[in-house]
């Protein structure tokens, strides 16, 4: 199966990190963990330009909502049955959208997994990867997740260290 050019360029930088110890098992951990946090760092960084350059409307959306919402309580608390009807009617529908903005926004954080694993396809499709420790194996899509997960707690935990000795800012009161 040919590789792909996007793939095949990448290709020689991507599988040095799968021949770092000379040993089959751990190399492929290594190398998966490796790719793991490149596929985070990369989610990272498209999750931060896609906040730059939707976050006013974002924020526009959410604030329409807590408007709407306040409208509708405060209607009920008049007792307009008619107002509040119809300020919790538009309150949903503005909660809804700013749920399935931020969905959709998730996507900008997990694209690069599933690139990351049509990489791995070509390389390892077919290979039974033992489990260190148990008498199982997994496929190359297990092991991934495997890696994905211990590299997100270990780019968590990596931000948050990063973030005592260099702060974000806060942002400014509104």
């Amino acid at each position: 199966m040919d590789m792909p050019w996007p793939f095949a360029a990448l290709d020689p930088y991507l599988i040095r990190f799968y021949r770092l110890t000379g040993r089959a098992v751990a190399d492929f951990y290594l190398g998966t963990f490796v790719l793991a946090l490149h596929a985070l760092a990369l989610g990272e960084l498209s999750l931060w330009l896609a906040r730059r350059l939707v976050g006013p409307y974002l924020e526009e959306t959410a604030a329409r909502a807590r408007h709407y919402q306040e409208l509708s309580i405060e209607a009920l608390k008049v007792g307009d049955r008619a107002a509040y009807e119809a300020a919790n009617k538009l309150a949903n529908e503005a909660f809804s959208k700013a749920f399935f903005q931020q969905l959709a926004l998730s996507g900008a954080f997990f694209w690069p997994a599933p690139l990351a694993l049509a990489w791995m396809q070509y390389r390892f499709l077919g290979v039974d990867i033992p489990l260190p420790g148990t008498g199982l194996s997994l496929g190359f899509i297990g092991a991934f997740i495997l890696c994905y997960l211990a590299a997100y707690f270990c780019w968590k935990r990596l931000l948050k260290l990063v973030g005592r000795w260099w702060p974000v800012p806060a942002p400014p009161p509104s």
